[in-house]
């Protein structure tokens, strides 16, 4: 727990603030906004804290770092962060060019954290990602070799075009946090975070994900093409012909590091919510299993999900108490990958994404 600066003591800061360079001027970044499909009432509101002032300040440092080479994709911005901190995963579904792999290695140069890719194909293996034990010339014995999985951000690109079997290996490490070889198991280092992709456009050489792992995701991100404005500065921004590690070193700054971020999810765990909050999303939850148009309802994971996210979304604000508007916030994309439209509601063209809006806004919300 952070002890809060008084005015006699002003220098008084956050291990999770570091000096920003006074070279770097840091330009404003707007608050969290992603499009909510239902705007509850307002809740009675409460006096201001400090407590969870660094993990505001920390949240738009990064994205103001984030900003500088990557250019919009609020939600996506917004659902990784909220993701990493609150301990979760994240799928993408996006068309390819749209810049993930660059918004990895940003966010990794801007975290001081390691960053990993690895390319999904048919013909990869389990041992491709977790790694394999060696046989050792010199010692007369064989040794593990850890895979391009122990790193700390994991881009998984076109994870989809992988058989059953490879994907089964990221289960137990994307829970666990640990690979289990030959019965010895080895952890991944802290804080570690899966960015999964595929394409929704090609099903040729595909395979669907199964229920088990979508599940273990904790958001699933639909990046679309930017705006008119956002692709002019995008030319602008990359047709330089620049190295881009050269851009992270020069332009990119490391503004925290692994421990700090693992003490801020412990501080975003402490965000207070209520047991009228608490029956809110529970009724979301299990509305969710009797809604005409669902044939599969979201699993009580869901629900955790929906609580840590919202929890992190509050200290975002700079509040240490959730209120209703993190949780419409967020639910969309905590909620659209653990639901599936019955057959008549596909043949009548209904998103699940409308169906969910329509759901909540019959959710009563609650005003204390």
């Amino acid at each position: 727990m952070q002890s809060e600066p008084t005015p006699e003591s002003p220098a008084a800061a956050s291990p999770l603030e570091t000096p920003v360079s006074a070279a770097v001027p840091a330009p404003a970044v707007p608050a969290p906004a992603v499009p909510a499909p239902a705007v509850p009432a307002p809740a009675v509101q409460r006096p201001a804290s400090t407590k969870m002032a660094p993990i505001k300040k920390l949240y738009e440092r990064i994205a103001t770092e984030i900003s500088k080479l990557f250019v919009g994709q609020d939600e996506l911005v917004l659902g990784t962060l909220t993701a990493l901190f609150a301990g979760g995963h994240v799928l993408i579904e996006s068309v390819p060019g749209l810049g993930k792999t660059l918004f990895v290695r940003t966010l990794g140069q801007a975290l001081g954290c390691e960053f990993g890719r690895i390319q999904f194909t048919a013909d990869l293996m389990p041992s491709d990602i977790t790694g394999a034990p060696v046989y050792d010339m010199q010692k007369s014995e064989f040794r593990f070799r850890p895979g391009p999985v122990f790193t700390q951000l994991l881009l998984a690109d076109e994870i989809n075009r992988s058989p059953a079997k490879t994907h089964a290996a990221l289960l137990e490490i994307m829970q666990e946090y640990r690979v289990t070889v030959d019965g010895t198991s080895h952890r991944v280092p802290r804080p570690f975070l899966v960015l999964a992709t595929q394409n929704p456009l090609e099903s040729e050489g595909t395979y669907n994900l199964p229920e088990a792992q979508l599940d273990r995701f904790m958001f699933k991100l639909r990046v679309d093409y930017p705006s008119l404005a956002q692709e002019a500065e995008i030319l602008k921004m990359h047709s330089k012909q620049v190295d881009l590690n050269q851009r992270l070193r020069d332009e990119i700054q490391r503004i925290t590091n692994p421990e700090q971020i693992l003490q801020a999810m412990q501080m975003c765990g402490q965000v207070l919510v209520e047991e009228s909050l608490v029956d809110y999303i529970n009724n979301i939850v299990r509305a969710t299993r009797t809604w005409p148009a669902f044939h599969i309802g979201a699993s009580p994971r869901a629900g955790i999900a929906l609580m840590q996210s919202a929890r992190t979304l509050a200290a975002f604000s700079g509040r240490d108490y959730a209120v209703p508007d993190d949780v419409v916030e967020i639910a969309l994309p905590a909620l659209r990958h653990r639901v599936q439209l019955t057959a008549e509601a596909e043949i009548e063209g209904r998103s699940t994404d409308e169906e969910l809006q329509s759901l909540i806004r019959g959710i009563e919300v609650p005003r204390d």
